[in-house]
């Protein structure tokens, strides 16, 4: 198990000015927003109350990306995060957001060692494992009552088998395929 380093401690003075305390300079949102793109965790606490910022800096990074039109967030998402911040009681939304993010990150290091690989088919996304996690995610967050597509599933062991014998077949008629395109050229 591999531990996370220490996140880059920004201290914000009482003229909301942020210091960064490793490089012992001044720095911007963009700069702070330069450290995540290269990988870097930040906390941004303020030097007189230490009450953590992080989230309040977090979300004005994202403002002001989308108000210069780098809109990644649709505005459909944008009104459920809304609603989940305004209707009372606990949401889901924190906890489906953070495991959506996570089999992303996920996904996306399986293509990069997929790409690594001498098959020109391993340069696509792993579509199985993806489609296994997703449906993984969409069980535990429905409590297995529903598939992804809303409608009440057949057991999880004999869905799981049906999909393999399907993406088997799938994969049959592909490599088919390929030995007819072959034989073509």
């Amino acid at each position: 198990m591999t531990e996370k380093p220490a996140p880059l401690l920004i201290k914000r003075y009482a003229s909301r000015r942020l210091y960064n305390t490793e490089t012992s300079d001044y720095v911007t949102l963009e700069d702070i927003s330069g450290f995540i793109r290269d990988g870097r965790e930040v906390q941004i606490v303020d030097l007189k109350t230490g009450d953590d910022l992080t989230r309040q800096y977090l979300l004005q990074i994202i403002a002001e990306h989308e108000s210069r039109g780098e809109s990644v967030l649709p505005v459909d998402v944008l009104n459920d995060l809304v609603r989940s911040y305004m209707g009372g009681g606990a949401s889901v939304v924190p906890q489906f957001l953070q495991a959506s993010f996570e089999m992303l990150r996920d996904g996306q290091s399986k293509v990069v060692e997929n790409m690594s690989a001498m098959n020109p088919m391993a340069k696509m996304p792993g579509f199985e494992m993806m489609q296994a996690q997703q449906e993984a995610f969409m069980k535990a967050m429905t409590g297995g009552l529903t598939t992804p597509w809303g409608a009440s599933g057949p057991a999880p062991d004999a869905e799981t088998k049906e999909e393999s014998e399907d993406l088997d077949a799938i994969k049959k008629q592909l490599a088919e395929l390929q030995d007819k395109l072959s034989k073509m050229s």
